[in-house]
């Protein structure tokens, strides 16, 4: 693995233990997203969910983000980001945090030290250790919307496959959904509101 674009282009990734039911997210996939999220990227807040290796806050942070928080349940894929921090020089600008992510996340801006993010990345795993199909991205979508995690103009965006349903949660729009193989790639947002003149 390693960094597609911006100031630390080409360097390359460590990756987790191949025992662990972690998918790195391609190269293809990866540029395509940040292709249609480039603009919002500088200066964002970004917060990457089921983190893995970090791959994805860290293009963020390449690429202009001013902070990356990294949240995975395992132990072992945080450590393995805090060494991509220390190897790609952005320890200051990045925080990594273990917890449940299948529970609520009130607990997320308090331990982050961000109250609310611009852009909002979760890659859950498809499968379990055992290969049975997971479906993830549902609840933790809906307890992102619940927690308030996202700014007024935010986006967030889930990566899953083809075959687990990913419906807007409460409060929030599809706004675009792009296929990559059994892989699909969300985004959602809350709906802009009609200023009154635009309603007459």
């Amino acid at each position: 693995m390693r960094i597609i674009a911006g100031s630390a282009r080409g360097r390359r990734l460590l990756s987790v233990p191949k025992d662990l039911p972690v998918r790195p997210i391609s190269d293809r996939i990866k540029q395509s997203l940040f292709d249609i999220i480039r603009p919002r990227v500088p200066g964002s807040r970004f917060l990457d969910l089921f983190a893995g290796t970090g791959a994805v806050g860290l293009e963020a942070l390449s690429r202009g983000a001013e902070r990356a928080v990294f949240v995975d349940h395992d132990a072992r894929c945080l450590k393995v980001v805090d060494r991509n921090l220390e190897r790609t020089g952005w320890v200051a600008k990045g925080k990594t945090l273990r917890g449940n992510l299948l529970g609520p996340l009130t607990w997320i801006p308090y331990r982050a030290g961000v109250e609310e993010f611009d852009l909002i990345f979760m890659g859950p795993p498809y499968k379990d250790e055992q290969k049975a199909p997971l479906e993830f991205t549902r609840p933790v979508l809906a307890a992102i919307a619940s927690a308030n995690l996202l700014a007024a103009e935010g986006w967030i965006i889930a990566q899953h496959h083809q075959k687990e349903s990913a419906p807007p949660p409460p409060g929030f729009e599809s706004i675009r959904e792009s296929k990559y193989g059994d892989t699909v790639i969300h985004f959602f947002r809350r709906p802009r509101q009609r200023s009154a003149l635009s309603s007459q």
